[in-house]
């Protein structure tokens, strides 16, 4: 899912990265990179990790200039190396050229096999190499035109920012997959994948970028382009507002906190339960289970702390490290749990490993019943747009009756809310979300990616 981060004509512009890559490291966790430009050379750091255990101190004082871009490394596919870190540089036009992507292209392997055909030798498996390979090899001279001849043979997700001598340049497809939005600071601008990064450095959110928008920034001069095809409708990715994106931000036009409690809400409308008190799996939990309760008129309980020094489980690179991390990073709390009928809320059920951990733990801590309520519908399918279930027999629900899930995960009770009871709590139109992961129905061609996954992962 990754986050990114560009910086523009700010002296600052390398420690202003990383702060937003800090604000955006919920995006992914296994690795960092920041390159930054001071008009006459290039300055690149990037290594596996989190983004404190990257840049300390003197990294970030080495990474000088008034350019920068930045990103998180959530993998879906190829290997979790250094290699794979973004952002990817290279030599352009006697020059040079940074880019750094979030999202996943679904044509990666044909355009790969078209460049080497050409004589390109890659050095990563990243998406983002393709395209900055399609620019290298256009016939265009302007990077304007490189860039869109480029981005019309792509196809999938992506937001991108690009670093290309005295730009900034942000760009997002058609069908606005991924977030990307525009903020200002004085007289510099700011493009980042959320807006809680635009607080953290106290800049001004001015406007998303648009799906198929492609904006020029040189300085504090903007310019923008929209030169594709529009598509019949766009496509944001609803999982966005379920799961990824930080509560305090708005994505999309959009607040996410809000639109989990609305979520939670019609949760409860569509499945009430006989409970003691409602509880929340911190943190992505905490706002659903929040409408939950007032809607249900439940009392509503942190009955699980957590240790924010551990990471997000679901985005970790292998099931054994997802396991060792579901029982360090929640601890219950004995006292408020014995004895008691709890409802859980969760924000999604992916493998369903972790959410048995979780309730035989809670069970083990004296809960007399435990109900579970999801707030949004089974994941049946996979995603082939960013989000890491890129095969169905990773996903539970697309093998598994309901009922067989709540056996396995051990509760007494176990429903999810509905596609429709979704769609209608999001504070967007609903025909503006992508919603293949729950029903199939993916807006864009997607038969090779098995391949794509066998490919790059071996």
């Amino acid at each position: 899912m990754c986050g990114i981060v560009g910086i523009s004509n700010h002296q600052e512009a390398g420690r202003l990265a990383y702060l937003s890559l800090y604000a955006l490291q919920h995006r992914g966790e296994e690795g960092a990179g920041i390159v930054t430009y001071d008009g006459r050379k290039v300055y690149l750091h990037k290594n596996v990790g989190l983004v404190g255990e990257v840049f300390e101190k003197r990294k970030i004082n080495t990474l000088k200039g008034y350019l920068a871009i930045g990103h998180n490394r959530y993998s879906t596919t190829g290997a979790s190396t250094l290699e794979n870190v973004q952002p990817f540089l290279l030599n352009y036009k006697d020059s040079f050229l940074a880019i750094a992507h979030n999202g996943n292209l679904i044509n990666t392997l044909s355009l790969r096999r078209k460049l080497r055909k050409q004589g390109v030798r890659f050095k990563s498996t990243l998406d983002s190499e393709v395209i900055a390979q399609l620019l290298l090899t256009s016939s265009k001279k302007r990077i304007e035109d490189a860039l869109v001849d480029a981005l019309l043979q792509v196809k999938g997700s992506y937001s991108l920012v690009l670093l290309f001598k005295e730009k900034l340049i942000g760009a997002r497809d058609p069908y606005g997959f991924k977030p990307l939005c525009l903020g200002r600071l004085k007289d510099s601008y700011i493009l980042v994948s959320e807006t809680c990064a635009l607080d953290l450095i106290q800049a001004r959110y001015v406007r998303e970028i648009e799906p198929g928008e492609i904006v020029f920034i040189d300085k504090n001069r903007i310019r923008s382009f929209k030169p594709f095809p529009p598509p019949s409708s766009h496509s944001l990715c609803i999982f966005e507002y379920i799961y990824f994106a930080r509560p305090d931000s708005n994505i999309f036009g959009a607040n996410v906190y809000l639109t989990r409690k609305r979520l939670g809400e019609e949760l409860a409308r569509e499945h009430p339960v006989k409970a003691d008190f409602v509880m929340p799996i911190p943190d992505s939990g905490n706002y659903a289970a929040l409408g939950f309760a007032q809607e249900a008129n439940i009392p509503y309980e942190i009955a699980m702390v957590r240790n924010h020094y551990i990471g997000r489980t679901f985005i970790q690179p292998s099931q054994f490290i997802r396991n060792f991390k579901v029982k360090v990073k929640l601890n219950p709390i004995r006292d408020v749990l014995k004895g008691k009928r709890i409802a859980i809320i969760e924000d999604s059920i992916v493998r369903g490993t972790t959410s048995r951990i979780r309730v035989k733990t809670l069970r083990e801590a004296g809960a007399r019943e435990v109900h579970m309520r999801v707030s949004c519908p089974p994941l049946r399918f996979p995603c082939f747009y960013g989000i890491d279930f890129p095969t169905k027999k990773e996903l539970i629900a697309s093998e598994h009756s309901i009922e067989e899930i709540r056996k396995f995960i051990g509760v007494d009770s176990l429903k999810y809310l509905s596609l429709e009871g979704m769609l209608n709590s999001m504070l967007l139109p609903k025909e503006r979300f992508c919603t293949a992961c729950f029903n199939g129905r993916y807006p864009t061609e997607v038969k090779k990616q098995k391949e794509k996954q066998r490919v790059l992962n071996s």
